[in-house]
């Protein structure tokens, strides 16, 4: 993301970082990292506390071995350091009794979808941090980018997505209602239902994790689309969330 208003002349490096918890529907912060750093100041800070660590672990073993000394006790790992220099708070959503429980990035990480519980889904624009759309009446959903052909185009949907480009494609949230047992999809970011799946209780909805691109309407030759799953744990049927528009 953009640097702070009065720190253009920054040498750091801005990450957006959006949260959910007990405490907010949806919390936005600037994260910082120095990007300055040397290769010098890479090494000191980063390989030689593992050389030295490494080292010190062999002597101790290698001693106590000779030693005949019995085992050290096991120690929990110590919890390291963010690798983010500062995080502020950028803006905040705070709407009790509700509060956050799931966040799903689209592709691009333009739009995330964040559940609540009260039954609602928040479509968020993350470069502007405003909810742009919102949905009643989902409790225990989950949420699915997905992209889908614009036309019916054969190549759309083949285990290898030959030829497949941004332009055949249109990005949609699929919505797992497992109340309803239904996996309802929409057109993002303001356009229409354009399917409903039954789903049958005891169904899980899976993606593959796929890259993060660019931009969530570049184009690109070879594309390969994000699609999500319908598996039935019952009888292990895998079935592929297909809509056309």
């Amino acid at each position: 993301m953009p640097p702070p208003l009065l720190e253009h002349q920054s040498t750091q490096r801005y990450f957006c970082a959006i949260t959910v918890g007990s405490d907010c529907a949806l919390a936005a912060h600037r994260l910082s990292e120095d990007r300055t750093s040397s290769l010098v100041n890479f090494l000191i800070k980063k390989i030689m506390p593992a050389t030295v660590s490494t080292v010190s672990a062999l002597a101790k073993f290698v001693w106590r071995s000779s030693d005949n000394q019995e085992a050290p006790e096991y120690r929990p790992p110590e919890v390291k350091p963010q690798e983010f220099g500062r995080a502020s708070l950028i803006t905040t959503l705070k709407d009790r009794p509700r509060h956050g429980e799931k966040i799903a990035l689209s592709p691009s990480g333009g739009m995330a979808a964040i559940t609540d519980s009260l039954g609602r889904i928040l479509l968020v624009d993350t470069q502007a941090l405003v909810v742009i759309r919102l949905w009643k009446g989902y409790r225990d959903a989950e949420c699915f980018f997905i992209e889908v052909p614009v036309t019916g185009n054969p190549s759309v949907g083949t285990p290898s997505h030959k030829g497949i480009t941004k332009q055949d494609l249109v990005l949609c949230l699929a919505i797992h209602a497992p109340r309803r047992e239904v996996v309802e999809v929409w057109k993002l970011r303001d356009g229409p239902r354009i399917s409903i799946v039954k789903c049958e209780r005891g169904c899980r909805v899976i993606q593959p994790v796929y890259r993060f691109h660019g931009s969530d309407y570049d184009t690109d030759s070879g594309y390969s689309p994000s699609e999500a799953y319908i598996f039935n744990g019952d009888s292990g049927h895998l079935t592929v969330i297909s809509p056309r528009i």
